[in-house]
């Protein structure tokens, strides 16, 4: 059971806490690049702060203040130039760093004045990688955008999911290092919502939880299952300091504000091996909504949809002065007292953990997978409909983490899968 104290400085994102100024060693996904091609200005908030998103004509990605430096005006509503983004309301020009290259009238009455040398907007740095689009809001020097595993496969159908979740960032990143719920809450109570009839899933019999250079990873051996199962020898990752990483996806849980959370799903399928070589122009991405419009009830017909309702439940910001925790909680308390330590690391002027500034270690960073000859290898489209694989590696025929999928994304994925496209499967 934690302090009213040591809850506050877990939950708290804003500049100048030790959570938020710990966050801000760190880049974060904030928008898909195929959604800037489609629309180059995008208003976000991002760890308290109101921000604008923008490309340019010359495709050069900018992260500024929302309100311009002038009259306090909304730059989201402004438009893109070859260098920057012009305010709609007296037409000055921002560049992606922050500096004003134009003010239009104040140099035709004081050119000599070069008034707009003087004034600044805040400004941070962003970068586009494995479709996604990061924002890094600590200070200089950067560290690199990581270049994860998964990002350097090839012959995969990636697509990006994004979903605005009405509670406090952690209490979502504490599910990440929680492997029991998975029995409760997609296993059994899907049966109950479904009426499903038949054996019960397997139970946990051990879990176990392990750091390692970049995170912590949580093990697990269910009825059926001994040792040798890749489960409790590999596991899954805990990926630091906000992410969940199963082997075929990451989970992001990237702070809106104290009260909010972004979830940004980017989900990797090997396509089968009569379908290679398959390569990707634009990685397509899409909003998941949360709740039922017509009940207003929260959605739960999805893995990720019920994980959603679980952090809801425990209130807008969890309160874990209430708590009782148990042993299957161990990850759980490692996790928390490790990033308390951290956060205060980095307020007496230390770097954090798994902060990579190596270019050739970042080449390519391995991760702890399950099954990773079957993302590299693939497998025969016949094999993929028999085949006993460890639990999530078995091929999919629709997407069964957020509701909600296009029908074009649906349709290409299963084009891309070498499935009927016209045929509907159930999960």
């Amino acid at each position: 059971m934690l302090s009213e104290e040591q809850n506050r400085r877990l939950t708290e994102v804003g500049a100048g806490t030790p959570m938020g100024e710990l966050l801000r060693r760190y880049w974060m996904p904030i928008a898909a690049v195929a959604e800037l091609d489609d629309s180059p200005i995008k208003p976000v908030r991002l760890m308290g702060e109101d921000l604008v998103l923008y490309k340019d004509r010359t495709a050069n990605y900018g992260l500024v203040d929302r309100h311009c430096a002038h009259r306090r005006a909304d730059l989201s509503y402004g438009w893109v130039e070859d260098c920057g983004l012009r305010c709609h309301y007296h037409g000055w020009r921002w560049d992606h760093t922050g500096r004003c290259l134009d003010q239009p009238f104040e140099e035709v009455s004081h050119p000599e004045a070069r008034f707009k040398d003087r004034v600044r907007l805040k400004a941070y740095p962003v970068e586009p990688k494995a479709g996604l689009l990061w924002a890094y809001l600590g200070p200089p020097p950067a560290p690199l955008v990581p270049t994860w595993e998964p990002f350097t496969w090839g012959n995969g159908f990636v697509q990006i999911v994004f979903s605005e979740v009405p509670c406090n960032w952690f209490q979502c990143q504490e599910n990440s290092i929680d492997p029991v719920h998975f029995e409760w809450l997609h296993s059994n109570w899907t049966r109950t919502l479904n009426r499903l009839d038949g054996d019960k899933p397997p139970t946990h019999l051990r879990v176990g939880f392990d750091e390692f250079e970049y995170g912590f990873t949580y093990r697990r051996i269910l009825e059926g299952q001994s040792e040798r199962d890749e489960l409790w020898t590999v596991g899954r990752t805990c990926l630091w300091p906000n992410c969940l990483f199963t082997g075929g996806h990451f989970e992001w849980r990237v702070p809106i504000d104290d009260q909010n959370m972004l979830s940004v799903g980017w989900f990797f399928d090997r396509v089968p091996n009569e379908i290679e070589p398959f390569t990707q122009d634009r990685i397509p991405y899409w909003y998941s909504p949360i709740k039922d419009p017509q009940t207003g009830r929260w959605i739960t017909t999805h893995i990720m949809n019920q994980d959603f309702v679980a952090w809801v439940g425990q209130g807008t910001v969890a309160d874990r002065t209430q708590e009782h925790l148990g042993q299957s909680d161990r990850g759980v308390i490692m996790m928390r007292k490790t990033i308390l330590e951290e956060a205060e690391l980095v307020a007496r002027g230390g770097e954090p953990r798994a902060v990579i500034r190596d270019p050739e270690k970042n080449v390519c960073v391995r991760l702890p997978i399950i099954g990773r000859d079957f993302f590299l290898k693939g497998y025969a489209a016949a094999e993929g409909e028999k085949r006993e694989r460890t639990p999530g590696l078995a091929q999919r025929r629709d997407f069964p983490f957020l509701t909600g999928q296009p029908e074009e994304i649906r349709v290409a994925f299963r084009r891309a899968m070498g499935l009927d496209p016209e045929k509907i499967w159930r999960t």
